[in-house]
């Protein structure tokens, strides 16, 4: 295997790297949250009794609230595009925070009704976008080479960490309400790290600010001397210098437009936008709202507020296998063998489910393959989707293919959630998993022949096989 780049800093640099991306943690639990939180709220509806009690709401409503989520991160993506550059990564964390404390802030002030859920719903889906990319490019441009990889994958594991706090709070309050109000502690503890976290070396280098970035990353690199980061240092200079040059090729629209016809950018957004729709079936986004039903059709004796909780659990479980066995096996064989884990696990819920009465020892069976589902999911499939994404695209196309991959990402979720209960009124509830699965089934033919091995090859290797080799 072929290492990173190491500028031999020690393990003081490591642990203040760790240390410094707490913000980026704290930002993916709160992501967590707020995908997570729409879940709860529909499975306390269900129950009607107390604050989880919203007179007259009808199914179509509840399917909205399940899917705003998903709607909205779009719109926070592009505005965090157009202020990031402007405002750095610390002033957009601290907007981020705040749009969080806000969709708190709606329920608490404001009479429980529909219009109240949706604009929650609304603002925690806005949030969630603006944390997508604060995450991912804060922890890209603060780590050195040789640990980026592996503190960036960590944003999984505390991603359905807040799947695992939320879910597990609403078991043992019974209140959604109540739930809401406490995950407040996790802005609030953001913004206490947040004031100890630097901007990035390189965004303080594009603006002009030579001096602070060096300092800047001096501390970040283990409080290191001036000569000991010189060579990184550079580098990142020399790298802020190479962007600056190219913005006045971003400002030819004609050229933008031009660049879609070629192979570099063409194929791999082909692949990657399949592999979104594929991956978004595989990792059970259409039922995610909807778990607690899930888990009531199942009839086991397990309470289903307490089986929503341990979903994200197995998540975690799958996400830090990713991170032991991504470099060993591969990306391939982890996307192929988790497609058809996946695939046959759905197939077998539904024959199951249609065939065999239900007895407890059929339900324990239909809980077991699908939890075993989501490590799968959680195991390959869906992060390697994101890992694949900062890959397969050329260096001058990265930020617009990015762009339409997330963009595309929560559209498809927003109406895989919106119109999933419609589904399943329509074929039956254990029909959809046999359609999941099918679906599954279609996919791993189709990423068997397409879907190459980007594991140990350069950026510019994966360049070349994306030019040469159809998709």
């Amino acid at each position: 295997m072929k290492q990173g780049v190491d500028f031999g800093y020690g393990i003081k640099s490591t642990l203040v790297q760790c240390l410094v991306l707490t913000t980026t943690y704290f930002l993916n639990v709160q992501q967590g949250i707020d995908v997570m939180m729409p879940t709860i709220i529909i499975g306390a509806l269900e129950y009607n009794r107390g604050d989880n009690y919203v007179p007259g709401i009808t199914i179509e409503q509840i399917s909205w609230i399940g899917s705003l989520v998903y709607l909205s991160p779009p719109i926070g993506s592009l505005f965090l595009s157009l202020v990031q550059v402007r405002l750095g990564h610390r002033a957009c964390m601290a907007l981020t925070n705040l749009i969080q404390l806000s969709a708190v802030m709606v329920v608490v002030l404001f009479p429980i009704t529909v219009s109240t859920l949706y604009a929650c719903s609304m603002l925690m889906g806005l949030s969630t976008g603006f944390a997508t990319g604060l995450s991912i490019s804060y922890s890209g441009e603060v780590c050195e080479p040789k640990l980026r990889g592996s503190l960036t994958s960590a944003l999984n594991v505390f991603y359905f960490v807040g799947f695992f706090f939320v879910s597990t709070t609403y078991a043992i309050t019974k209140s959604w309400k109540q739930s809401l109000i406490i995950t407040v502690a996790v802005p609030l503890a953001n913004m206490v790290t947040l004031s100890l976290t630097p901007d990035s070396p390189m965004w303080l280098l594009s603006k002009g600010k030579t001096d602070k970035a060096r300092k800047v990353l001096m501390k970040l690199r283990g409080c290191v001397s001036e000569e000991k980061c010189a060579t990184e240092f550079q580098e990142m200079v020399q790298y802020v210098s190479l962007s600056a040059k190219s913005e006045e090729a971003k400002q030819k629209q004609s050229s933008a437009l031009c660049s879609f016809s070629h192979p570099g950018l063409r194929n791999p957004l082909k692949l990657m936008l399949i592999y979104i729709f594929f991956s978004n079936i595989m990792s059970g986004v259409p039922y995610a709202p909807y778990l607690m039903h899930v888990f009531k059709s199942f009839k086991t004796q397990v309470e289903p507020a307490w089986a929503m909780s341990a979903y994200p659990g197995f998540s975690i479980i799958g996400n830090v296998f990713t991170i032991l066995l991504v470099h060993r096996l591969g990306k391939r064989c982890l996307v192929l063998s988790t497609i058809t884990f996946c695939s046959i696990s759905y197939l077998l819920i539904g024959f199951i489910g249609q065939f065999y009465a239900d007895a407890e020892y059929t339900s324990w069976v239909k809980l077991a393959l699908f939890f075993g589902s989501t490590v799968s999911s959680s195991l390959g499939v869906m992060p390697i989707g994101w890992i694949l994404m900062s890959e397969v695209f050329p260096m001058k196309s990265k930020n617009l293919g990015c762009s339409i991959c997330s963009a595309v990402y929560f559209f498809l979720s927003f109406f895989m959630t919106k119109f999933y209960m419609d589904l399943e009124r329509f074929i039956g509830f254990y029909n959809t998993f046999v359609l999941f699965g099918g679906v599954g089934l279609v996919g791993l033919v189709y990423f068997y022949f397409r879907l190459p091995e980007t594991e140990n090859k350069t950026l510019k290797e994966i360049a070349e096989q994306f030019k040469l080799e159809p998709v």
